[in-house]
């Protein structure tokens, strides 16, 4: 079965009562039990419900595995695992450009609790390795990355870490598993923030984390029910549905972020853009063989100051100003001051997140609305520069 076919038939037969084609929301807290502890596989909402347990067999087979468990958040589905797997002492490893919340919970929360969290440059393979010791329990990479879009080996990577006995965790949130497949290039552990491509419209808050290894899976199924951090009916049935066109929704992304990528190279105002798709980024090779796409995210450092990079992204037709990405809507940040502003300064120029940094989220409108917002941004600001030269 195609991928674009499970999308909409993977677990999600008509409604067997009365053939409704789509299955309904079991808007329900608790069950009738036929006798005490004997019930008809729920018995209580947190701990399983008819219309997560959907979403779950979904995710489970567009990412290829038998488990999966959705969170009431990415930044949950993420305190899940390291719960699981992190205890005071071990050590985990993260690439040098990482969402800011992940770097957040990691130093604000789990190294208060005695964790080690290392940082390093995970592109290195042969220093990467090298870099690994005993302590070292879990490797937790994204590909694309959040907010440069890097792309790493992930199969070397997991050789690596497997090597020294460390579990590999993907954040597979910015390729989404239609254009990339983590557990077949060695990965223990993927995680999604759901809110993005997957839920795909920008109305819902929502997590995953998905295993092959049941002896794995069994500790994120128990905290997510022990610590019950779920979405709800609702939330997991507008992921269903979104799910449903998320094929047709990431082909129009990509096409957009690489018809936005090759527009801004070159453009004087533009110092640099990341965007896997170009044969000049770093990670392009690596991402011809283990992605079927390139994404639909682009980021580019603008050749000016913090000032016009406030002006710009807050003065787009477009693109909304905001958080988050993934949406049918287009959105564009400045990291530096959003999505990133937990990491201090002085960190974020070491691991070389640019203050002049805008992350773009292309969204489903028509790629040449989109270029053109981006393209009068930039020449606004041009003109701005030229008035200030005449006034001088």
């Amino acid at each position: 079965m195609e991928f674009a076919t499970r999308t909409i038939h993977a677990g999600q037969p008509s409604e067997p009562g009365t053939g409704s084609l789509i299955a309904p929301i079991f808007q329900t807290s608790t069950y009738e039990q036929d006798a005490p502890g004997c019930h008809r596989g729920f018995d209580y909402s947190r701990t399983n419900n008819p219309t997560r347990a959907r979403l779950e067999a979904v995710l489970a087979d567009l990412e290829g595995v038998p488990h999966a468990a959705a969170f009431a958040s990415g930044l949950a589905a993420e305190n899940a695992i390291l719960q699981a797997y992190l205890t005071p002492g071990d050590e985990i490893v993260i690439p040098q450009d990482v969402y800011g919340g992940t770097y957040r919970i990691l130093n604000k929360v789990f190294q208060p609790m005695g964790c080690v969290v290392r940082q390093i440059d995970i592109g290195d393979t042969a220093a990467f390795e090298g870099a690994l010791n005993s302590r070292t329990r879990l490797v937790w990479i994204e590909s694309p990355t959040n907010p440069r879009l890097l792309v790493y080996d992930i199969a070397a990577v997991c050789q690596a870490a497997h090597r020294h006995g460390a579990l590999v965790v993907v954040d597979n949130t910015f390729a989404t598993p239609l254009f990339q497949q983590p557990f077949a290039l060695g990965a223990d552990i993927v995680v999604h923030s759901v809110t993005k491509y997957l839920g795909g419209h920008s109305d819902l808050i929502q997590g995953a984390v998905l295993a092959k290894d049941e002896a794995l899976f069994e500790p994120v199924k128990f905290l997510q029910n022990a610590t019950g951090a779920v979405p709800s009916p609702f939330d997991c049935w507008l992921t269903l549905r979104g799910l449903k066109t998320l094929e047709l929704r990431m082909q129009r992304h990509a096409d957009n972020a690489e018809a936005i990528a090759e527009a801004l190279i070159g453009h004087p105002l533009v110092q640099r853009v990341y965007f896997p798709g170009l044969p000049t980024h770093p990670g392009h090779d690596i991402a011809r063989r283990q992605m079927t796409g390139f994404g639909g995210m682009v980021s580019f450092e603008l050749a000016g100051t913090v000032d016009e990079v406030v002006s710009f992204v807050s003065s787009r037709r477009f693109f909304a100003l905001g958080e988050s990405l993934g949406g049918v809507k287009s959105l564009l940040c400045h990291p530096a001051r959003m999505t990133h502003a937990s990491i201090p300064a002085e960190a974020r120029a070491a691991l070389g997140l640019s203050d002049t940094l805008v992350r773009l989220s292309p969204g489903c409108e028509h790629r040449k609305d989109l270029v053109a917002d981006l393209l009068e941004g930039l020449a606004t600001l041009q003109q701005a520069r030229e008035a200030q030269v005449v006034l001088a």
